[in-house]
């Protein structure tokens, strides 16, 4: 249901006020914990490494331990609701600049800060954490595709196969605007400001961003392999293009190493450029699609 400026920012403020209560109760817990942690380590100095821990400093490590992974448990989930209440904001945001676009007053982003937004949404795309050790990380997380069913949501940025003015065929950076079942296509806009194309698509033609970052360290199978072949956004541009996994983000700040297919180099790639997990994915390319000149 639309809703006014005013009306997003009151949601947007009281979501804030929120926020700013869960870091004071964040902040206590982790204190509190700090104690059990300390205990957990003043204990194991009264044991002698040398000689078998005795009855009574196991059931005192036993117990110091149970209430540690308490106090980790609640800390945990204090943190999750306040990053839940950190991507309601960015939500409410998002709703707010599709419905002043739907209206007619879209706002004309320069050509560099589009490319800084594109960068930072990259780098604050949510951390995909499971909840229980051992989890699998979910579909359009990390290089894991969307389920064959799923449809991409109004806002949501995709990569979409589009023809140009030659005919030619090109992977362009897209936000969905709309889907209608009984077609089965999507309606989307290219992201470049320049452009304002709108594009009418077949869901075969339109492959959905990643939603959530992969850690390589708790999820390394959420990661593409070495030497996969992907297609990324080629860096300072809106399009994509075929490339090969040179080296894989050791953390999950790090950013992949690719190298793109391009002829003018007596190889026939790029030097290795570095590209956000949101923006290297695998989707067949096109044979029109032509590579970076």
């Amino acid at each position: 249901m639309p809703f006014t400026a005013d009306a997003a920012a009151h949601q947007i403020q009281e979501r804030l006020k929120s926020i700013h209560q869960l870091v004071h109760e964040i902040e206590k817990a982790r204190n509190h914990s700090e104690i059990n942690l300390n205990n957990i380590t003043k204990t194991h100095e009264k044991v002698n490494p040398d000689e078998k821990i005795s009855p009574f400093y196991q059931q005192k490590l036993k117990g110091i331990y149970s209430l540690a992974v308490v106090d980790a448990q609640q800390e945990e989930d204090l943190l999750r609701k306040a990053l839940e209440k950190i991507n309601e904001i960015r939500s409410i945001r998002n709703e707010r600049r599709i419905q002043a676009r739907n209206a007619g007053n879209k706002e004309t982003i320069r050509r560099g800060a589009l490319m800084k937004m594109l960068l930072s949404t990259a780098q604050t795309l949510p951390l995909y954490i499971g909840k229980t050790p051992g989890a699998k990380a979910p579909p359009l997380c990390g290089a894991i595709p969307a389920e064959p069913t799923y449809i991409a949501k109004m806002g949501d940025m995709v990569a979409a196969l589009v023809k140009g003015s030659e005919e030619e065929e090109n992977w362009i950076l897209a936000e969905v605007v709309h889907f209608n079942p009984t077609t089965n296509k999507y309606e989307v806009d290219d992201i470049d400001e320049e452009q304002k194309d709108r594009h009418i698509l077949s869901r075969r033609r339109v492959v959905p961003l990643p939603l959530m970052r992969a850690d390589p360290e708790t999820d390394p199978h959420a990661l593409f392999a070495k030497g996969s072949i992907v297609m990324a956004l080629y860096p300072q541009t809106t399009c994509f293009y075929k490339a090969v996994v040179n080296h894989l983000p050791t953390t999950a700040q790090e950013e992949y190493e690719v190298l793109f297919e391009d002829a003018t180099y007596a190889d026939g790639y790029s030097p290795p450029l570095n590209v956000p997990q949101r923006y290297v994915i695998s989707i067949k390319e096109s044979k029109k699609n032509k590579s970076q000149s």
